[in-house]
């Protein structure tokens, strides 16, 4: 279950677009903040937790010399049942939530998973200590959905994930100690169709109908250069039917033939495309399950620790660059 949730978030990492924090005055960014929100049985609500904490300056990060522990963990005033799901983190509980207890190394990341508990009918009031770069927050399709109050969010639709379905909301820019609620509903859920719809609306004002009647005869001239024409002998007006009808029928033909030379350019393009977009994925999947063979030979003891976080970071770059290359095809 652990190693899903790990993969889980690390495909979100594709979603998610590469851009720079707010400036702010800290050492410590939150640049990755994922949150899977489900119901439990006896009605309280289940939070679970990927923070991506970057010491982002050139020396090792000890701590802000002003409270305990390296990363502060502040959690809502109703949350019970804490449990990080990494044992190698040293950690301490605090009143407010949790510390870490081991530095950071200078331009190095640290990741924390961890799972804690609202009580039923209790709104979720979040405040994080670093400014975050964006919030993801994901609710299984049929179990509810979530509101914001205090900042802006957005409802990014469906995603998928191991043949399962999760709402996912975003929340970007939020900025150190500032604070927010999200409210959970299991049994409201989002709407499905989000698409906007359009309804064509007719003209209720007055038309004024005109009517032209034809001059009682032709012009002189026009006459008689149709009598010393070699069509003389045929119906002038049926004459000029003919030659509407001709001229109608090869604008026509051109506009046809030139509409499917179009489409079949866009659709060759189209074909290209999707190919390239299919190779993008299957490498996406790729790199997810050498990240779970990884898990499963270190779990095994078959890595040392030093190869298993070079290899992770490796496989961390590599979802990135894959990333950038996705970009061109959802913008």
């Amino acid at each position: 279950m652990i190693r899903k949730i790990t993969v889980l978030f690390l495909g979100l990492m594709l979603l998610i677009p590469i851009t720079g924090l707010a400036a702010e005055n800290t050492k410590v960014s939150l640049d990755l903040n994922n949150i899977v929100v489900s119901p439990l049985e006896d009605g309280s609500t289940n939070i679970s937790n990927m923070a991506n904490y970057t010491n982002t300056s050139s020396s090792v990060y000890k701590g802000d010399g002003k409270s305990e522990g390296i990363i502060k963990v502040t959690l809502p005033d109703d949350a019970t049942n804490l449990k990080l799901l990494d044992n190698k983190i040293a950690y301490k509980k605090v009143a407010t939530g949790f510390v870490t207890t081991d530095p950071i190394q200078a331009n190095q990341s640290v990741g924390l998973q961890y799972n804690y508990q609202i009580p039923k009918g209790k709104d979720i009031h979040i405040k994080f200590d670093y400014p975050v770069q964006i919030m993801q927050v994901l609710v299984p399709e049929g179990m509810g959905s979530v509101e914001f109050k205090g900042v802006e969010s957005t409802n990014q639709g469906l995603y998928n994930f191991d043949n399962k379905n999760y709402w996912e909301y975003s929340v970007e820019g939020i900025k150190t100690d500032q604070t927010f609620t999200m409210t959970y509903n299991k049994d409201k859920q989002p709407a499905t169709d989000g698409a906007k719809s359009t309804a064509a609306k007719s003209d209720t004002g007055k038309t004024n109908s005109v009517t032209q009647t034809a001059p009682a005869f032709h012009n002189p001239g026009h006459i008689r250069m149709w009598e010393q024409s070699a069509l003389h002998n045929f119906n002038p007006h049926v004459v000029l039917v003919v030659l509407l009808a001709i001229i109608i029928a090869g604008i026509s033909y051109f506009a046809y033939f030139r509409k499917k030379a179009q489409l079949e350019e866009e659709r060759l393009g189209a074909d290209k495309e999707e190919k390239a977009f299919q190779l993008l994925m299957a490498k996406q999947k790729a790199i997810l399950d050498k990240i779970l063979e990884l898990e499963e030979s270190f779990g095994d003891g078959n890595l040392s620790e030093d190869d298993y976080h070079a290899k992770l970071e490796a496989y961390k770059q590599h979802l990135v660059q894959v990333k950038l290359n996705l970009r061109q095809f959802v913008e």
